[in-house]
């Protein structure tokens, strides 16, 4: 019996890591709702489109393979086939086959898209700045960051090693 008490104790959150946690989910749920909300109302883009827009600006040509796109953009291929037939027919993405081992398709940015971004950037950015960046000093910034690239490394390894910062170690992983 005072086994089993000893290993339940290992699997609930002491008070201050409960309190962390619920600070964590709430920033969660509400930064990205928040983000979301603004894109939407300034841009008529919800954040998932706005971030492939991003990636695909950040690309060379302006294209990305949509299996490296999904990954990119931290969404399903589902998910993004659906986001990218939106883009599409608003004119801002275009997809094409492109060659190689195997059916792959790519998405496009086209200048059309270009224009929409610049134009979605400002306001979002203001946002991104108001609800996160100016609301911590530059060492909470950079500690929020480390912390961020940790968790990401043990959800998604392929995704963490994207971010990797090498200088900033994580805690070994159970």
């Amino acid at each position: 019996m005072a086994d089993d008490a000893a290993e339940q104790d290992g699997l609930w959150l002491s008070h201050e890591q409960l309190h962390e946690w619920k600070s964590l989910m709430a920033m969660l749920m509400t930064v990205p709702a928040s983000l979301d909300a603004q894109l939407k109302q300034d841009a008529g883009l919800n954040l998932f489109e706005y971030h492939i827009l991003v990636e695909l600006s950040g690309a060379p040509e302006r294209s990305r393979v949509l299996s490296e796109l999904a990954t990119q953009t931290r969404g399903s291929l589902s998910r993004l086939s659906h986001a990218v037939s939106r883009l599409e027919a608003a004119g801002w993405v275009e997809r094409r086959s492109c060659g190689g081992a195997g059916r792959r398709t790519e998405a496009i940015l086209t200048a059309a898209g270009w224009r929409k971004l610049q134009q979605a950037a400002p306001g979002h950015v203001r946002e991104a700045r108001r609800l996160v960046i100016d609301a911590l000093t530059a060492g909470q910034l950079e500690n929020l960051g480390e912390a961020a690239r940790c968790i990401v490394a043990v959800v998604n390894p392929e995704v963490g090693a994207t971010l990797a910062d090498s200088e900033a170690p994580c805690a070994e992983a159970s």
